[in-house]
């Protein structure tokens, strides 16, 4: 697969052994994710993802930006709109963006491929 596939994997279960501790903490996260990204109103569902992937890049967040590229390769979004979705990211946090905007684009390629073999 890749690297960010792995990174995935390892993150996630790192995940469910501290959500089997703390089962109401992720409960309630998963209401609030749902409530913010679970429907489509003014803001369709990839504008969403695209503000959360952005997020994720400009807090430096590796399991962020990587679940949220995944999911972005999941909806069918298109490289440009990453790409300057990441310009924004990059033009806020300067140098730092340029890093991490890199780094999340290589994941949303990564997953690209993957999603693109399940469609067919």
């Amino acid at each position: 697969m890749g690297h960010y596939h792995d990174v995935s994997r390892e993150l996630s279960a790192a995940g469910r052994d501290l959500r089997s501790r703390i089962p109401d903490v992720y409960a309630t996260y998963a209401e609030s994710s749902n409530a913010a990204m679970g429907t489509e109103g003014v803001l369709d569902s990839i504008t969403k993802e695209l503000l959360a992937f952005v997020i994720g890049v400009a807090s430096h967040c590796d399991g962020c930006y990587i679940s949220h590229a995944r999911k972005l390769a999941h909806l069918g979004a298109s490289e440009q709109q990453v790409a300057e979705a990441l310009g924004v990211a990059i033009f806020m946090m300067g140098g730092p963006g340029t890093v991490y905007g890199a780094r999340a684009f290589e994941a949303f390629l990564e997953f690209r491929p993957a999603q693109k073999q399940q469609v067919q």
